[in-house]
């Protein structure tokens, strides 16, 4: 379910909405893009990149144009997967992600499959917004933000870019993210 979850800085709960058009409304008015694309029924749980990329084609295509992104790529985390040379991975990711940070270019994406949770730290509030397939977010450049794939990540998202290291961090060392519930608090709640 897509949701928006209103946050003061402190936690306390503002307003909460799962309609994906008052979601929209609502994060427009802050420059945030939130979009819908049907989702593709025939695509494998394990499909890879390519597979992903193709079954979104003429909707990557279109933004690629429309936002000059050069470089797509997909990410996707799922509860079984591990990596022996890298063990404890995941948790180790979400904990990277969950640190407030901005970046020097949007940070758009889709999300194919599952879901999670982009917090917008915007003037003394934060908008949680959970998305899941078919959703596609637009975070604009410097805007504080962090994500969370919950405690049992499963999510694939294709993530465009406008330069190579387009994705780069600054974090900000705000702690903030400690003060507001996770993503599967959030779920629990809504």
């Amino acid at each position: 379910m897509s949701l928006l979850h209103t946050l003061a800085e402190d936690g306390r709960s503002v307003s909460v909405t799962s309609d994906a058009t008052e979601i929209g409304h609502r994060l427009g008015a802050l420059g945030i893009r939130f979009d819908r694309w049907p989702v593709a029924a025939d695509l494998p749980a394990d499909a890879g990149h390519d597979d992903v990329v193709e079954a979104y084609r003429p909707y990557v295509d279109r933004l690629s144009t429309d936002g000059a992104f050069r470089l797509v790529d997909v990410v996707q985390l799922r509860p079984d997967d591990s990596d022996p040379a890298w063990p404890g991975a995941a948790a180790k990711a979400r904990e990277t992600f969950r640190s407030e940070h901005v970046h020097g270019e949007d940070e758009v994406r889709f999300f194919a499959a599952g879901s999670g949770c982009s917090y917008l730290h915007i003037d003394d509030q934060v908008h949680a917004v959970v998305c899941e397939a078919g959703d596609l977010l637009s975070v604009p450049a410097g805007t504080r933000h962090w994500f969370d794939m919950g405690r049992t990540p499963r999510f694939c998202a294709i993530r465009f870019f406008q330069e190579d290291d387009g994705w780069v961090a600054d974090f900000t060392g705000d702690p903030i993210a400690g003060r507001i519930p996770d993503l599967d608090e959030l779920m629990a709640t809504a």
